[in-house]
């Protein structure tokens, strides 16, 4: 029985290694059918689009989700991990636009629908080897050769299903509201995308305070100059669509007589009286009012009327810009109540803009006032703002609207102009804006009473990084407001890690929830799958059957020609892959699709395609193709709800929501029961990483670098999941230093001496009362990690997890009980005390791999197939096994502390010697420990001779009383201000405090000190204490354990340090000129002074350690290595025996 000794470790070539083991041998799908029958895991991959590249941020969440499907797979779960592309949606389209050299209005122009959908099509698969690639070589376990796409009829088909049970439930509806609209990408989008991280962004816009001349002033308005309503907007370009002004009723206002900063000229303006400040200096209350000059610092102002907003509403004002006359019913341009106006910035006075605001759209609905509107050449209302995010260019208007409503003169030169320099590709950053053309002509006009910038969170589209528009668009809806209550109490029982994020950033989102914006219009997507007509007669269609019969109805009826789905050789009921492949449901095959109503009218689909986000989100139905295909896995619980499921924070709003929203509305669950929503990747400076700043990592590279397991391990055990990971390489090389190269030294030392000594693992176990405490001790530990690794995996924590193993290698496992034990392995035959060393290393190593394997898969494996392969008892894989269980019969928690005790005083003792200087080779005198009570003093005596062995020290004595000697100084800056005169009298007291004194300052957090004038009470804060060591030793203290070190030197102790300088040196020369470590060495060395004498004193030590039959001295020697030992030249010849 050898086990397999490996020169070196080189974890990139184990993970090419065993991938490709676990390829040839198809692990992966093992590790499932060999759980046939178990209970099922559930678990759901979130769909990635292929369509871009993977980077360093997915093999953070792949190896959060893989670790716990490996994990519940060895707990002896059937875990199924399908993955997933996700296929639709602005990425897709916007990656093709980009390619043709196209934008949004040349489609069905330059390149018909058909045509660009096919680009479409081709071009999210595009990167798909790529993510395949990184999938294998970070070991993440996922079907990627049956997954589930997005754009697949049969998964269309599903949504579809979905859609129009929604719609049966009156929970898909119509409306015609005020959106976010991209003009960048041509189409609206959700609250929930809006909301995605990143997309509300600081921005700096010229804002302006507006004066709206009073058409029906009261009379303390008409004193002073013209009188105005003031209103500020940081939008100064939909001025041109005002049609009121907007006052909270219970808000006080005044009429302020001043000047015009720009003008000079005399003016009267109504503003809330809160915001006087905002806008007027107070030394010009007192200001001489004629004496003002354009261009003075300071504006006179008077307050000589004051009202509350009721009392404004219905006083009419010029059209600001009268470029275009509003056009239908209502009164425009009159001050009305809205109770959202606040005095927090602005005026007090709110400017409404009906068709660019949702809460404007209200508030002017309720009051009765229209909004501006254009009408097209199509004959269609529009806003004075086209879709491509400028002002209506008077060619694309109605030609009889542009005659009778249009001030040509005054609206032709902003006519074309974008609102925004970032929607025209010809202008940029630098250039003019709208906002600033038309602010100057306010300025010129009389018409800006204030001009300023102003930062500003403002949303972005969050696929193409340009600013949104509100924007009054027709959209289908889903209701979710109507099931807002219920997805909250839902979102109570799911398990979220962090447990803020579930109750913060979802929760919070949950309870102010708005309905969904579900239609989206572009060209490659889902086609909502609703037909309708004039008279409002509609019909939702929810499967390819139910559209089969319904074209058969209209081709009956005369509407249609014939039925393209027949004419296709589709045949209703047939799920094959070979039957759904024959049709296509995407645009424009499905656009020409005309149904027939109940009354026998044509009915034509809706033109609008579904969110993105509700394809994700529907995946837990549509990958199974529910309900046409395995209803009862879904209803019987083995694929729905998911157990688990994990993504980045910025699905918290996007998948996460839509998972939950879709479950709750439609079969009253939750979709998921377990979540991780991890943090972001960053860079070491905590930037986030981009290729344009230059601090993107690869992926591929770090991995045939490193090997994935030290990336996997230290993106795990760095941080928690849903903390930003600040990403350093210097960190893998520490995790593959520090964690992997301690196991794979430990392993190394069991296999050379194993394989030295024959050591055979179906030996008799030697019986557990039988082992050495040492051996006991391990074993608790190692039953002690296998029960708290596990509460953290069961808990979503797998940073715990990580640690608790990596503690357990490097401070357990190698740095104390191999190396307290290595004479055990040296020794000559196999007793039971070397058997139970053996016995009890293997174990330590062979349950450690399982325990680390879904973490660090590679590795784990590797280990395992060399503990086990020599056995002939270990299974393929370790990803077969079963996970470990804790023993609790082998857990002593007394033995633990005690063992703690021991490590902890001397880790305590070697930071002296290395404050000292002192290396561990030169033994030392004594260790005093004043013991705190009965409990420690018997807990450090029954460790004491492990401790002294591994400090090197002759003995450990107990003492009473402490081992610092204290001093107490006075803060003479803080306490001559409370004793004044009397702090000489304190400070001498102070310097003359005894250690019991200073204890109970220390201890009571204050002390009363008895002067000749009377008693002085000092208070620890206020003074400094100082600890000293007492002469000839130093001391440590940690928490109520201190230990002192007696550095004296006699020469007994000199002589033994060099012996075992000696033993280092012979070992090193053995081990550099490949000596067997079982082989006898022959030593001679030159006589020198100490040296000769250490040899003398230590001799059957030196021989004992370096395996020498012979260790002679000699006067000279004109052979072998000169050494140096600190100064003292000697010369040394080892040879074989």
């Amino acid at each position: 029985m050898k086990f397999t000794e490996r020169p070196n470790l080189d974890l990139s070539k184990v993970n090419e290694e065993v991938l490709a083991d676990w390829l040839q041998q198809d692990l992966f799908h093992k590790s499932i059918s060999s759980r046939e029958g178990k209970p099922d895991y559930v678990f759901y991959d979130g769909p990635p689009s292929a369509n871009g590249h993977p980077g360093i941020h997915h093999v953070m969440a792949r190896t959060i989700k893989d670790l716990f499907c490996r994990y519940k797979t060895m707990q002896g779960y059937r875990v199924e991990r399908k993955a997933g592309w996700d296929t639709h949606g602005l990425p897709v389209e916007l990656g093709v636009e980009k390619d043709l050299g196209i934008t949004k209005v040349d489609i069905g122009k330059k390149i018909s629908i058909g045509e660009y959908n096919a680009h479409c099509r081709k071009n999210v698969m595009k990167f798909t080897r790529e993510w395949e690639d990184l999938t294998d070589k970070m070991g993440y376990w996922v079907d990627m050769k049956h997954p589930y796409i997005t754009y697949e009829t049969s998964y269309i088909e599903s949504l579809w299903w979905l859609l129009k049970e929604l719609h049966k439930k009156g929970l898909l509806y119509k409306g015609y509201t005020i959106q976010p609209y991209s003009p960048a990408a041509g189409t609206g989008l959700s609250s929930h995308e809006l909301n995605l991280p990143g997309c509300y962004r600081d921005v700096k816009d010229t804002t302006v305070v507006a004066q709206f001349t009073i058409c029906d002033p009261k009379p303390e308005m008409t004193a002073w100059g013209k009188p105005y309503f003031i209103a500020w907007t940081t939008t100064p370009w939909t001025l041109a669509s005002n049609t009121a002004l907007c006052v909270g009723p219970k808000i006080d206002y005044v009429c302020v007589q001043t000047y015009n900063p720009y003008t000079g000229d005399k003016i009267s303006v109504v503003m809330a009286e809160a915001r006087l400040s905002a806008y007027f200096n107070p030394e010009g209350a007192t200001a001489d009012m004629e004496a003002y000059k354009k261009g003075d610092k300071v504006l006179p102002y008077r307050v000589v009327g004051r009202w509350t907003g009721c009392e404004l509403e219905n006083m009419h004002y010029e059209q600001l810009f009268p470029y275009v006359r509003p056009y239908g019913e209502g009164e425009p341009f009159r001050v009305i109540l809205g109770d959202y106006v606040s005095t927090e910035d602005g005026t007090g006075i709110v400017h409404i803009a009906p068709t660019f605001g949702a809460d404007d759209a209200l508030v002017a609905k309720k009051a009765g006032v229209p909004g501006l509107q254009m009408i097209t050449k199509k004959g269609k209302f529009a806003p004075m703002v086209d879709l491509q995010g400028r002002f209506f260019r008077l060619e694309d208007l109605d030609e009889e609207f542009v005659k009778t409503h249009v001030n040509v003169e005054a609206y032709g030169p902003y006519a074309g102009r974008y609102v925004k320099n970032a929607y025209d590709s010809t202008l940029t950053d630098k250039d003019e804006t709208l906002d600033v053309s038309i602010c100057m002509d306010m300025k010129q006009a009389g018409k800006a009473f204030n001009i300023a910038k102003h930062a500003h969170s403002y949303p972005h589209c969050w696929r193409t990084d340009k600013p949104v528009l509100y924007y009054p668009l027709d959209s289908w809806f889903i209701r979710s407001t109507a099931a807002k209550e219920r997805m909250s109490e839902l979102n109570e029982t799911i398990k979220w890690k962090p447990a803020s994020t579930g109750s913060g950033r979802f929760g919070k989102w949950l309870e102010n929830l708005n309905d969904w914006n579900l239609s989206r219009s572009r060209f490659w997507g889902t086609p909502l799958p609703v037909w309708r007509n004039d008279d409002d007669e509609v019909i939702c269609i929810g499967s390819i059957a139910e559209l089969y019969d319904e074209i058969e109805k209209s081709v009956a009826a005369g509407v249609m020609t014939s039925n393209p789905l027949k004419e296709k050789g589709f045949t209703p009921g047939d799920y094959s892959e070979e039957n759904y492949h024959k049709i296509d449901l995407h645009r424009p095959y499905v656009d020409e699709i005309v149904l027939v109503s109940e009354t026998g009218k044509p009915l034509h689909r809706e033109s609008d395609l579904i969110d993105v986000w509700f394809d994700s989100g529907a995946m837990p139905f549509a990958q199974q193709h529910y309900p046409f295909e395995h209803k009862e896995e879904v209803e019987s619980g083995r694929c729905f709800p998911a157990d688990f499921i994990a993504e980045g924070v910025d699905q918290t709003r996007g998948w996460f929501f839509t998972l939950h929203a879709i479950a709750t509305m439609i079969f009253d669950s939750v979709s998921f029961k377990n979540v991780i929503s991890n943090g972001l990747v960053l860079d070491k400076n905590g930037n986030k990483m981009s290729k344009r700043l230059g601090n993107a990592i690869d992926p591929f590279e770090t991995i045939a670098k490193y090997g994935s397991d030290p990336l996997r391990w230290y993106m795990i055990t760095n941080a928690s999941p849903w903390d930003n990971l600040k990403f350093d390489e210097e960190g893998i090389k520490e995790v593959s230093r520090t964690f992997f190269g301690k196991l794979y030294q430990t392993y190394s030392f069991f296999a050379m001496y194993a394989n030295v000594d024959d050591f055979d693992a179906h030996a008799p176990q030697v019986a557990f009362n039988k082992r050495p405490e040492i051996d006991r001790w391990i074993l608790s530990e190692l039953n002690t990690m296998v029960a708290e690794v596990t509460a953290a995996l069961d808990d979503y924590e797998p940073t715990k997890a990580g640690r608790l193993i990596n503690t357990f290698i490097a401070d357990n496992l190698s740095n104390w009980y191999v190396r307290l034990n290595r004479k055990r392995f040296w020794a000559g035959t196999m007793t039971e005390d070397k058997l139970s060393a053996y016995q009890t290393l293997y174990v330590c190593l062979l349950t450690t791999c399982k325990l680390m394997a879904p973490i660090a898969p590679f590795f784990a494996d590797r280990l395992y197939r060399d503990l086990t392969a020599p056995t002939g008892e270990g299974l393929e894989s370790v990803h077969l096994e079963n996970f470990p269980v804790c023993d609790q019969t082998l857990v002593d928690i007394d033995l633990e502390n005690r063992m703690e005790m021991a490590q902890k005083i001397t880790s305590m003792v070697l930071s002296l010697r290395k404050k000292e200087h002192i290396i561990v080779r030169q033994p030392l005198r004594r260790i005093s420990i004043p013991a705190t009570d009965a409990n420690q003093r018997a807990a450090i005596e029954a460790v004491q001779q492990l401790i002294l062995d591994e400090v090197n020290v002759k003995e450990l004595v107990f003492v009473e009383g402490d081992l610092l000697e204290k001093t107490v100084k006075c803060n003479f800056r803080v306490m001559g201000k409370q004793f004044g005169k009397r702090m000489k009298a304190v400070a001498e007291a102070v310097g003359a405090l005894s250690q019991a004194e200073i204890a109970r300052l220390e201890q009571e957090g204050s002390l009363t000190l008895t002067l000749a004038d009377g008693p002085a009470t000092i208070e620890r804060e206020s003074v400094e204490i100082v600890s000293e060591d007492i002469p000839g030793w130093t001391v440590a203290n940690e928490g109520t354990l201190t230990v002192a070190l007696d550095l004296e030197l006699d020469d007994d102790l000199r002589r033994e340090g060099l012996a075992r300088e000696i033993v280092k040196r012979i070992q090193a020369y053995r081990k550099d000129s490949g000596f067997e470590i079982t082989d006898h060495i022959q030593v001679t060395m030159a006589h020198q002074g100490e040296l000769a004498e250490a040899v003398a004193a230590f001799g059957d030590y030196i021989r004992g350690q370096v395996l020498a039959d012979g260790f002679t001295l000699v006067e000279t020697l004109a052979e072998g290595e000169e050494m140096d030992f600190d100064g003292r030249i000697v010369r040394i010849k080892i040879e074989k025996a």
